[in-house]
C-alpha cells in the first residue's frame, strides 16, 4: 500500500511540472525599453560548450527604430588553464511575442561560440532582477535537451531577499531548479 502511495505522489509531481519547452511562460507585456541597461549575471545554468564563466555583465540597448542589441563580457578559461576576458555581441530578431527573441551572437575572438539561439525573458521587475532562458535543442519528448539560463540583477552583489523566492519559483517553472551555479563578480574584466 505504501508503495502505491509513493508511486502516486511521484506521478502527481511529474504531472504538476510541465517541462515542455512550448509550454514555458514568458514575461507578459514585456517592455524592452525598461529592460535596457546594465545587468549582472548572478547565477547561470550552463549549456554545452565554451561559455562566459564569471564576471558576466550584459548591456542591453534599444535604438531609435526599436531594435534591441546587447554586449556582454566575462571571464573564460581556454586551453584548460588560461584565464581571460571575452567580449560578446548580440542582435535580436523580434517574434510575435514581445518577450521572445531570436538572438544572433558572436565573440570578439574566434574561439568563442557563435549562434542563433532563443532569448526568452521569463520574468523581470526591470529594476532588480531578470530571468533569461534559452533552449538550444528540444528533445523528442518536447523537453529541453541543451539549454542555458541567466539570473540577472541590476546589482553586482546579487538578488535582494524579496526577489529570491520569485526567482526560485521561476527556476522550477522552467525546469532548471538545482542546475544553476553562482556567478561571482570580482572586477576581473574591468581591470584587464
Amino acid at each position: 500500500m505504501l508503495g502505491i502511495c509513493v508511486a502516486l505522489c511521484v506521478l502527481a509531481t511529474c504531472w504538476a511540472q510541465d517541462c515542455q519547452v512550448s509550454n514555458i511562460q514568458v514575461m507578459q507585456n514585456f517592455d524592452r525599453s525598461r529592460y535596457t541597461g546594465r545587468w549582472y549575471a548572478v547565477a547561470k545554468k550552463d549549456p554545452v560548450g565554451l561559455f562566459l564563466l564569471y564576471n558576466v555583465v550584459a548591456q542591453f540597448s534599444v535604438d531609435e527604430s526599436g531594435k534591441m542589441t546587447a554586449t556582454a563580457h566575462g571571464r573564460v578559461i581556454i586551453l584548460n588553464n588560461w584565464e581571460m576576458c571575452a567580449n560578446m555581441f548580440g542582435t535580436f530578431e523580434d517574434t510575435p511575442d514581445p518577450a521572445k527573441f531570436k538572438m544572433r551572437y558572436w565573440g570578439a575572438a574566434s574561439y568563442l561560440q557563435t549562434g542563433n539561439d532563443d532569448h526568452w525573458v521569463i520574468d523581470t521587475d526591470y529594476d532588480n532582477y531578470a530571468i533569461h532562458y534559452s533552449c538550444r535543442e528540444v528533445d523528442l519528448d518536447g523537453t529541453c535537451l541543451d539549454g542555458y539560463s541567466f539570473i540577472f540583477s541590476r546589482h553586482p552583489t546579487g538578488l535582494r531577499p524579496e526577489d529570491q523566492k520569485i526567482v526560485t519559483n521561476k527556476k522550477k517553472e522552467i525546469c532548471f531548479l538545482g542546475k544553476y551555479r553562482r556567478v561571482g563578480h570580482t572586477g576581473f574584466c574591468e581591470s584587464s
